[in-house]
């Protein structure tokens, strides 16, 4: 059973996400929160397995509360998947790089948005459409301060540093797989050595150090 808490501002919304929810049998909503800090408190009474995660609340925005949400270590095994609309570009880039997991359009289909829970429940990220490889291109062309450094990348093997490249890109560990011509197991082996070594909690900030650090870089083909 995959436990989720729904943190949005508009009842309606939540509402509406509940009723979707609450007919899968392998979901459950075991809360709501109407912002930020009662997003971050519940998750840390709850510890749900997603936080479906609106960025614009009051008291605390989406950004703020998943930064939060990462920086607990009791809180490690939460993801964090963000609910945007398009004019919310770079509020989805900071919260990816606050730790969030991935994100969806509120206008997704409602199937969309069950997958999208599945997916990030599983520890993937939601991140392989070409939309977010565009997003996650233009917010890197100007590196924030925090952006990871030269050292960081020196922790990584040759092989690492290509396969983190290929994440960047999209790829699932099966196409990495055959990229490189290498079992899914291996390669499964060298994403989470990677994410290890950098400190990440999910395949959504190798992505985002793979453009950070010029591993991939805009434009450059998958």
């Amino acid at each position: 059973m995959i436990r989720v808490l729904l943190a949005d501002d508009q009842a309606m919304v939540r509402a509406g996400l509940r009723a979707l929810l609450s007919v899968e049998a392998d979901l459950e909503v075991i809360g709501e929160a109407a912002d930020g800090q009662q997003a971050v408190s519940q998750a840390g009474e709850l510890v749900p397995d997603v936080v479906v995660m609106d960025l614009r609340m009051p008291v605390l925005d989406g950004v703020a509360a998943t930064a939060r949400i990462a920086a607990d270590e009791r809180l490690a095994a939460v993801r964090v998947l963000v609910l945007t609309t398009f004019d919310d570009d770079e509020l989805v880039f900071a919260a990816l790089r606050a730790g969030a997991a991935g994100y969806l359009l509120k206008d997704a289909d409602p199937a969309e948005l069950l997958h999208g829970i599945r997916v990030v429940a599983a520890g993937e990220a939601l991140l392989a459409p070409t939309a977010t490889r565009r997003l996650i291109a233009a917010y890197t062309a100007t590196p924030a301060p925090a952006a990871p450094s030269g050292r960081l990348l020196g922790l990584l093997t040759d092989r690492e540093r290509e396969v983190v490249a290929l994440v960047g890109t999209g790829l699932s560990n099966e196409d990495i797989a055959a990229r490189l011509v290498i079992s899914p197991a291996t390669a499964r082996t060298h994403v989470s050595r990677a994410m290890v070594k950098l400190g990440g909690r999910d395949r959504a900030q190798l992505v985002v150090f793979a453009y950070e650090s010029g591993l991939v870089t805009p434009g450059r083909p998958g």
